[in-house]
């Protein structure tokens, strides 16, 4: 019986890191999914960068800013139509990106619905508790807020390379040091990614033996050393590799920035419908 528990444990424990080494493949195949998407013919991938990420950046401040729930939602839905004339799938990209908002920004927004004082609603059977219409309101705003901002976040990062999102943002005179942590962590994330799925595989395959709660405790703890090192090292090397090949604290990209017709008309048109959701949202 004993035996049989700790089959029944270790069974449970390669079920995780199954699920662990699956989660690690599923994140890695998003980002290829990415970068294909950032190659399709769509709406946002003929505009310049530059032009993409002030537009997108104003779209959300107009959205942080309004003190209506129409404008709000409004900006919401224009993203929807932005991701469609993107060909970006709205259902594999933006629904998770919803959902994982919704559940980060729910367990901030539910206590508001009965905490903010006001006009009573209705009354939860538990705890006799009043949901005031003032707290669904503010609820409404963070939601359709914290939603539109990650829209636009996500068709960015969806419809541009990485390299050029960088680069647009040195033209907006960001620091080149917050440029660089932002490129160097992109890179190191899917490293990190693939040597992590690597060490769970070659574990699994040198495993003969089902391990007990203290050996697999010991095995968790020893992979995550492992990795750690790496890329305590790695990151050691490449940054002197940089300073080898000339790395000066810039970033150069070949690719320059071209602004053609089309991209005026984007920004005119962007401008046009901030203003009047800025207008709208007072």
């Amino acid at each position: 019986m004993i035996n049989a528990g700790r089959g029944g444990g270790t069974r449970y424990r390669r079920g995780r890191l199954e699920q662990l080494a699956a989660g690690l493949l599923a994140a890695m195949d998003h980002a290829r999914r990415a970068d294909r998407t950032t190659a399709r013919r769509g709406l946002l991938q003929a505009l310049d960068a530059r032009i993409k990420l002030l537009t997108l950046t104003l779209i959300m401040l107009a959205a942080l800013v309004a003190h209506r729930l129409l404008p709000i939602y409004a900006l919401l839905g224009l993203t929807v139509l932005l991701a469609i004339a993107s060909r970006v799938s709205v259902p594999r990209t933006l629904l998770r990106v919803w959902l994982g908002v919704c559940l980060f920004t729910g367990f901030i927004v539910l206590p508001a619905l009965v905490l903010v004082p006001g006009e009573p609603l209705w009354t939860l059977p538990v705890g006799h508790l009043t949901v005031t219409r003032q707290g669904v309101s503010n609820a409404l705003f963070v939601m359709g807020r914290a939603l539109t901002a990650s829209s636009c976040m996500s068709l960015l990062v969806l419809t541009t390379p990485w390299p050029l999102i960088l680069k647009a943002l040195r033209s907006f005179r960001v620091p080149a040091v917050a440029v660089m942590m932002l490129g160097m962590a992109y890179r190191y994330l899917f490293l990190l990614l693939q040597s992590a799925q690597e060490l769970f595989v070659a574990r699994r395959s040198r495993q003969l033996a089902p391990l007990d709660r203290r050996q697999a405790r010991h095995s968790a703890i020893m992979t995550m050393a492992v990795l750690f090192d790496r890329s305590a090292r790695l990151s050691n090397e490449v940054y002197l590799a940089m300073l080898a090949r000339g790395y000066r604290g810039e970033d150069r990209i070949l690719t320059d920035f071209r602004t053609r017709p089309l991209d005026w008309w984007a920004l005119l048109t962007g401008i046009a419908i901030v203003a009047a959701a800025f207008y709208w949202g007072r």
